[in-house]
């Protein structure tokens, strides 16, 4: 399971160290795309086929979800880390993601979300003051 909260830096080059406990679990090879809330989100193969499968399901007819799997599928890019642990992130999204220099990468269960850091500072201060009213609406959902 992928889980915590680190700060890191994007190189000159367009370079993100990836936490180590990260790497081993997505492995050698893994797929960045465009996250929700203005982040990226990575994933390892598996869970990749695990997503695209349930991707592939949607109603074509609808122009929702061809929006949605195009969103997920047009962004998304295979990388690989380097022998420092470093991944390139492309250009387009970094430049989605608003990512220049400092970063926040999370684990998030079953992928990683990577954030600006101001991106994810604002975002806390919009989310913290409803953790507490989202928390009782999941009730419904058995969690």
């Amino acid at each position: 399971m992928l889980m915590g909260e680190y700060l890191h830096t994007i190189d000159a080059k367009g370079r993100l160290i990836l936490p180590a406990k990260f790497r081993e679990e997505l492995g050698e090879a893994f797929i960045v795309t465009k996250g929700l809330d203005n982040c990226l989100f990575v994933y390892g193969k598996e869970e990749w086929a695990i997503l695209e499968g349930k991707l592939k399901q949607l109603p074509l007819a609808k122009p929702e979800a061809r929006a949605f799997v195009r969103f997920f599928f047009a962004g998304a890019a295979e990388v690989e880390c380097d022998k420092q642990g470093r991944v390139l992130l492309p250009t387009n999204l970094r430049d989605y993601a608003q990512v220049e220099k400092d970063v926040v990468v999370l684990g998030v269960s079953n992928r990683v979300e990577i954030w600006s850091k101001s991106v994810w500072d604002q975002y806390n201060e919009q989310i913290s003051p409803t953790v507490a009213s989202i928390a009782e609406s999941l009730v419904d959902l058995g969690i």
